[in-house]
Order: structure tokens, then C-alpha cells, then sequence
């Protein structure tokens, strides 16, 4: 699924997905079936301009949460380059 054997590779929340898309940093984002509808419209829109995949898990917020080991949701996961 996700590249768990390398979390230092890993940016895990919108905000720093959304950062590092805007630098141009990130290779591929992944996000959660009910990702916030701002957050997702934002992604896509840097992702499009980055020219970045985007991959809509069939997982909700609380499951990825739970897949990257955190005790909280997440709603997108991104990989840097």
C-alpha cells in the first residue's frame, strides 16, 4: 500500500503535503475516502500544478490513522522525492 518500510520518506497531515507540494518536493499523495472536501480541492489543485499523482485510498481518515501506526486521523499521506 504505502511505503511504510521508509517513514523518514513519509509526510503525514495536509498542511506539510500541501507545503511540500508547493515546493515541489513530493512524488506521489495519498488520501483518505473522506478527506475534508477544502483539504482535497486544495491538493488537487498543487498536485495538478506539480504534475503529482493523487491516489483516494479505499480507507477513511480513522483507518489510514490506524495503517501508519498513530493515534489519530490522517486524512492524506504524501511521499517526498
Amino acid at each position: 500500500m504505502i511505503m511504510l518500510n521508509q517513514p523518514d520518506k513519509l509526510v503525514v497531515g495536509s498542511r506539510r503535503t500541501l507545503k511540500y507540494l508547493k515546493l515541489g518536493k513530493i512524488s506521489k499523495v495519498f488520501m483518505a475516502k473522506n478527506a475534508p472536501e477544502d483539504v482535497k480541492s486544495d491538493i488537487e489543485y498543487y498536485a495538478r500544478i506539480s504534475n503529482v499523482d493523487v491516489i483516494v485510498l479505499d480507507l477513511d481518515n480513522e483507518e489510514l490513522g490506524a495503517a501508519l501506526k498513530k493515534s489519530f486521523k490522517v486524512s492524506v499521506v504524501s511521499v517526498l522525492k
